[in-house]
């Protein structure tokens, strides 16, 4: 069964973050990093600082929902505290 994951990556270049979802986490990193996605071509580069995955790909995509939310995104802060300490 295929893996899903829920990511997010802080750009060093502003120190916003970025949230995705994904079934192949390494190589979306990288498609990040070398500018290939759009969204986020101008912020590179990127680190990972979270992930979660999920075997369903409906849970991921309610979980990568929350995680853009108000609330999700206090969550992330909160786990993550010193992940902007590079």
């Amino acid at each position: 069964k295929k893996m899903s994951y829920v990511y997010v990556l802080l750009s060093l270049k502003d120190g916003k973050r970025y949230t995705g979802i994904t079934d192949d986490l390494d190589r979306r990193i990288e498609e990040h990093n070398s500018g290939m996605v759009k969204s986020t071509k101008h912020r590179t580069p990127f680190k990972l600082i979270y992930y979660e995955w999920s075997e369903d790909i409906r849970d991921a995509m309610n979980r990568e929902k929350y995680l853009k939310t108000y609330y999700g995104k206090h969550y992330i802060k909160n786990r993550v505290r010193y992940s902007q300490e590079q």
